[in-house]
């Protein structure tokens, strides 16, 4: 279910799908790279202003799953204007900064961008753009993004599948009188 929070920007509303903290597994592949699955924790949140705050951390994952180091860490503002159309201003942990712009699909939670504008450091790997799909689909967040370079075309590189995670402060505050002991509430 998604919850539109009283506080929201109203032109957010049609983002409100993305609130919330979102954690999950992926693959990374990627030429020139040691191909991976790696973890990932999202972070979408808002202050009442017109834009969305966004944090991703990643992290390579050995064999049975457990955190060997981080892969990329990135952070962000997403913005959507008149006609469902998307804008995001991102930065890397990697020394690229990128501006995307893309739309809202229509009837469906479902987000295309494109990078319209690429800032690179000189510390930075060879990255000339990319494109995210990014999508609601029976409650959990999925997203696929695409690289380009100027030696390699634009291909899929990232892929994820995230599960919303829940805060049980954030339920347990709507429950009401619940006995102390915990136990007479099962009698």
């Amino acid at each position: 279910m998604i919850e539109i929070p009283s506080d929201l920007h109203p032109d957010l509303v049609p983002l409100a799908f993305l609130l919330g903290n979102w954690e999950g597994a992926g693959v990374y592949d990627f030429p020139g790279t040691e191909k991976c699955n790696f973890g990932q924790e999202v972070t979408f949140t808002h202050d009442g202003r017109d834009f969305l705050e966004y944090v991703s951390h990643s992290w390579v994952l050995d064999g049975d799953g457990k955190k060997v180091r981080p892969l990329e860490t990135e952070s962000g503002y997403w913005r959507i204007g008149e006609d469902r159309k998307v804008e995001i201003v991102m930065i890397r942990d990697q020394g690229v900064v990128e501006v995307w712009y893309g739309e809202l699909a229509e009837g469906k939670p479902q987000i295309d961008v494109v990078t319209d504008a690429v800032a690179r450091t000189a510390a930075s790997g060879p990255y000339s753009g990319g494109k995210r799909l990014y999508g609601y689909v029976k409650s959990d967040l999925m997203w696929v993004g695409e690289k380009a370079t100027p030696d390699v075309p634009l291909r899929p590189y990232m892929s994820a599948h995230l599960k919303k995670v829940v805060d049980p402060r954030e339920w347990a505050k709507d429950l009401k009188d619940l006995p102390d002991d915990g136990i007479a509430f099962f009698r």
